[in-house]
């Protein structure tokens, strides 16, 4: 059975120009659960990470400084949030989210996080909408308990996985591969292990062909035996921030070429949601739910 964290909302900060004011983090599981592509019995709702396993990714130092909101005025305005206990607690039940996911997917195949793929949040600091890096957590659990060897991290976010990046830069037990747009934020990129960038409007076709072929090459290459997916749908031709012309089907399309490669190679894969700011609410959630409309399918 799929299972899907569900992390209690806070209302978000959104881009400009958005005129919605509702959170997708709750709009979201609320429409899977209305239109049956899950139940209340996929749902569990994660507790607060205990401490010492972030530690495994992050400094404590900067642990410290986040937990007692001892940022300077710079470094939270690099994150985009209002700092407040509220944030970073709800940051805490989101890693945890990705962690007991990626348990359950090494029993079971698979599990989702309605949250996460916080890609750009580093070793020792936040950016982008992102404080703690959840899929790195996860990942490092899973090493330092035996239960993994080789990890690909598979980014298609349209930005790139910077913070993920420097987090495991020279680690030979995690591959970090973003596929992002190339004049998309991060202004400054960090080194993945494979970084494809994308020029502004590519499309389906280029889009899908480069994933399919990179993608095979990658699982023959690295052979992981986790994958952890960061399923961004601010690809979409219509996303505010994206800066490329994918539609909602090819988007649907890219999804099931990333499950259908873990399903057919037996390779347990956690899925986090990442970014999504098309101007049309239902643009956006409908994408986030072809995900696990998608996921259903390949692994129901």
């Amino acid at each position: 059975m799929l299972k899907v964290a569900w992390t209690e909302s806070y209302v978000l900060p959104l881009p400009p120009n958005h005129r919605f004011p509702m959170s997708k983090y709750e709009v979201l599981p609320e429409q899977l659960l209305h239109e049956g592509t899950i139940t209340d019995a996929n749902i569990f709702r994660p507790e607060k990470i205990e401490r010492d396993l972030v530690l495994l990714t992050h400094t404590a130092e900067y642990l410290r400084r986040l937990e007692t909101l001892s940022l300077s005025p710079a470094e939270v305005r690099r994150t985009g949030f209002p700092l407040s206990h509220a944030v970073v607690d709800r940051e805490f039940h989101i890693v945890n989210g990705t962690v007991a996911c990626a348990r359950y997917a090494l029993v079971n195949g698979i599990a989702m996080n309605i949250a996460g793929g916080t890609h750009h949040a580093f070793t020792d600091r936040g950016a982008g909408f992102c404080l703690l890096n959840d899929m790195a957590v996860a990942a490092n659990i899973l090493l330092a308990e035996g239960s993994v060897r080789q990890v690909l991290i598979v980014d298609l976010d349209v930005h790139q996985g910077d913070g993920t990046a420097e987090i495991f830069a020279g680690n030979p037990n995690v591959f970090t591969f973003s596929m992002h747009g190339e004049k998309n934020y991060p202004l400054e990129k960090q080194m993945s292990d494979l970084d494809i960038p994308l020029p502004d409007f590519t499309g389906d076709d280029v889009y899908l062909h480069t994933l399919e072929e990179s993608l095979k090459m990658l699982i023959d290459r690295v052979q992981p035996d986790f994958v952890f997916y960061q399923a961004g749908v601010d690809i979409l031709e219509t996303d505010q921030l994206g800066r490329l012309s994918v539609s909602r089907e090819g988007c649907r399309r890219r999804d099931r070429i990333v499950l259908t490669a873990a399903r057919n190679n037996r390779i347990p894969i956690t899925v986090s949601m990442g970014g999504g700011y098309s101007r049309e609410f239902r643009d956006i959630i409908e994408a986030h739910a072809n995900t696990f409309r998608v996921a259903q399918e390949i692994f129901g």
